[in-house]
């Protein structure tokens, strides 16, 4: 075989066992280190089992302890009240200070915005980042937590945790459809009538329910939060009303009522206002379980 031919077989082989390598990193055996993930700011490798884990995201506080790894959690943000043994401190993931993480010398942190180049600044420091966005659907929030399973050798309990939300969300799914065809519904995201659309994560969850989300035909410039006018949600009457600004702002059925004009909608009228923890309607996590659940009773009531 020719020299040069050689070389270049040899070239192409290397080149293909390179290709394989990165594509099997996120199926790393159990355990196993290192690994790399593609996470939202690029791929991140992880040289070995953390232990010292800072996360600055709520979502991923919840994940972690669901797949056995809080243990290995040493902080948590401001925002991660769920569940209540996080090592919650006075760390911000909106307003982050490098200087007051590193101190906690992590070996990993994860955060769901990277305000003012954060990620890069941690890298800077030799830490590894995993910047995971808010999903716009439910893989993106079960490959998040399949990550995360990953970079702290939790592989098999993550799986578990994503194929049991799976089994759940899929009976309320099966059990609720139904019921909830031609039924609409309001998602409140504050007192001043921001709301969401089927376009969004939490607006999914309404319309795999069989819900008719109002907001879809106002939303102009495609956002997915659009605010509203409450002539307009006067107008389109819904079925059932969501709260998601009970904590944030106060808001419960009494004060709903009292605005004027809405008590002629339809769901002031029969009392189908569900008050939903914030944290609740605004993570995607674990415990989406329990906000389909939510919504899934509130249907149930609303049918016949």
């Amino acid at each position: 075989m020719p020299h040069r031919f050689l070389v270049l077989v040899v070239g192409v082989l290397a080149a293909l066992a390179l290709a394989l390598a990165g594509a099997a990193a996120e199926n790393a055996a159990p355990g196993s280190f290192p690994v790399t993930i593609t996470a939202d700011n690029g791929k991140v490798t992880i040289a070995k089992r953390p232990r010292r884990i800072v996360s600055l995201s709520p979502t991923a506080t919840e994940t972690l302890f669901a797949i056995g790894a809080g243990r290995q959690v040493i902080a948590v943000d401001d925002q991660s009240d769920y569940p209540k043994s996080a090592p919650r401190t006075t760390l911000s993931g909106f307003t982050p200070n490098v200087e007051a993480i590193a101190a906690y010398r992590p070996d990993l942190v994860v955060i769901a915005f990277d305000p003012k180049g954060l990620s890069g600044a941690l890298a800077k420091l030799g830490i590894p980042v995993v910047l995971h966005d808010a999903p716009r659907a439910f893989r993106g929030a079960y490959q998040q937590i399949r990550q995360l399973g990953i970079v702290t050798g939790r592989v098999a309990a993550a799986e578990r945790v994503i194929a049991r939300m799976k089994t759940r969300v899929g009976a309320l799914v099966k059990k609720t459809k139904n019921r909830a065809a031609g039924l609409t519904v309001y998602h409140e995201l504050s007192p001043d009538y921001y709301t969401v659309t089927s376009k969004t994560f939490v607006g999914k969850v309404f319309a795999l329910l069989g819900l008719e989300n109002i907001a879809d035909a106002a939303d102009g410039s495609g956002s997915g939060y659009p605010q509203l006018s409450a002539e307009y949600i006067v107008a389109r009457s819904p079925d059932l009303i969501v709260l998601a600004d009970s904590v944030c702002c106060g808001q419960k059925p009494s004060t709903v009522a009292a605005r004027p004009g809405w008590n002629r909608i339809e769901a002031v009228r029969t009392g189908s206002i569900v008050r939903i923890d914030d944290s609740l309607a605004s993570r995607w996590g674990p415990r989406l379980v329990d906000f389909f659940r939510a919504m899934a009773t509130a249907i149930g009531r609303l049918s016949p």
